[in-house]
């Protein structure tokens, strides 16, 4: 039997509205690092976008080294599999392999190619049991770039059709290589078609609306079970038991504050699947929202923040988002919240204003409370759109600007992994 714990989007190095969530990351690595002795894993994959940015800083590279070092001196049979992010530098990822090898970790970052054509047999780990057995052969895929899959001819999207053909072939070449009694066990970092993400939610990036969405169809009936990251929301995809996003430890916004949390772990014997479970991380900090529902007036609200707890010493505060109905200008609005603030166990992330239109509308003013940098650029440009014109971006505009957009995504990033 082999026991496989799969996690994804640690984000590493993250702040959230300007606050440092350092103590946040290493209460959650602590409670993996428990979590992984206390259920005798064997195999532990993170399925990409272990820092936020491509590069990180000293601290936050510090703090994922001195968990591996850690996890696997506290395990010495453990296997640890990672792949890369779109958040991740692949090679800055790949550069100490020769290190990491001597600690049982793998990392794939990098698709490798002789002449042209795809090392698909880079690719592929053996997973070991506690006994040294091989219960199964893993499909070690990171986030695609252009140029890392397979060109394909094709009436539909280039991009989806050659990340299809490239699990297609990659499950094939495995297949060649799996004994009886062994299971094939797929990683990826992409958006999966039918996946769930928080309604106005900027933080995942999933760019051009969807177009880049990948069918779980890639991932054949032959594979035992996919662990995926990209998409911070716990899932099966599709309704797929066995195709499942671990989802983020930590909540990357306030969009994502219901969100449960946590890792997935699965059992296989001889090759067969015999459980999936979810396992609930609960975060150092949570996150609040004043009102809890849609904004209310400003009094309403100095009225609710009143209500606060008072500070209690070494206990985090809560980060606070602050939701207010507005008729017009309130100059010292921000003033007022900061005071009513004063002593309370909470921390002002921000203030969301929502103004209430002649029609009786009431419209959030995204692009000035959440930022431009936390905005994909479809929704920049309907927003300016709708703005500007008064009515909605006709769709075929939505596709043109869509298929530029991914034109130059898709060539920044392959300029980006050669830096």
């Amino acid at each position: 039997m082999i026991r496989i714990l799969h996690t994804a989007d640690w984000h590493l190095g993250q702040t959230f509205f300007g606050y440092d969530r350092t103590a946040e990351h290493e209460h959650f690595l602590h409670w993996l690092s428990e979590e992984i002795s206390r259920q005798q894993i064997d195999v532990a994959i993170i399925a990409g976008d272990i820092f936020d940015v491509a590069n990180p800083s000293a601290a936050s590279q510090r703090m994922f080294y001195r968990f591996i070092r850690h996890v696997t001196h506290e395990n010495p049979l453990l296997q640890l599999v990672v792949v890369a992010g779109n958040h991740d530098s692949a090679a800055r990822l790949e550069a100490p392999i020769p290190l990491l090898q001597e600690m049982n970790t793998y990392v794939k970052g990098v698709i490798k190619k002789h002449e042209g054509k795809i090392d698909y047999d880079d690719l592929i780990v053996e997973l070991k049991n506690a006994t040294g057995k091989v219960e199964a052969l893993c499909l070690t895929v990171p986030f695609l770039r252009q140029g890392d899959y397979p060109t394909v001819e094709t009436e539909g999207n280039p991009y989806t059709e050659g990340i299809k053909e490239l699990y297609k072939t990659l499950t094939s070449h495995a297949l060649n290589q799996k004994k009886d009694h062994q299971a094939l066990i797929a990683v990826g970092h992409l958006q999966a078609t039918g996946s769930e993400i928080a309604e106005k939610d900027f933080s995942e990036r999933t760019l051009i609306g969807g177009l880049e969405a990948v069918s779980p169809e890639a991932f054949s009936s032959a594979i035992t079970y996919t662990a995926l990251g990209h998409i911070h929301k716990s899932q099966r995809v599709s309704g797929r038991e066995n195709v499942r996003y671990a989802g983020s430890p930590l909540s990357m916004s306030f969009a994502e504050k219901h969100y449960k949390h946590g890792v997935v772990l699965v059992a296989l014997d001889k090759g067969e699947l015999l459980s999936i479970e979810k396992r609930e991380y609960t975060p150092l900090v949570s996150l609040l929202s004043i009102p809890s529902g849609t904004a209310e007036s400003s009094e309403r609200v100095l009225e609710q923040l009143s209500t606060l707890p008072d500070c209690v010493e070494n206990e985090p505060a809560p980060y606070l988002e602050v939701k207010v109905l507005m008729n017009g200008p309130k100059p010292m609005l921000r003033r007022q919240i900061e005071d009513a603030l004063q002593g309370k166990q909470a921390r002002l992330a921000r203030i969301v204003s929502t103004y209430r239109q002649p029609n009786g509308i009431s419209t959030e003013e995204e692009v000035l409370t959440v930022g431009l940098q936390d905005m994909n650029p479809l929704q920049i440009v309907k927003k300016t759109f709708e703005k500007t014109y008064q009515t909605e971006m006709p769709e075929e505009l939505l596709d043109l600007f869509q298929q530029a957009t991914l034109s130059l995504y898709t060539t920044n990033d392959s300029l980006n992994s050669c830096s």
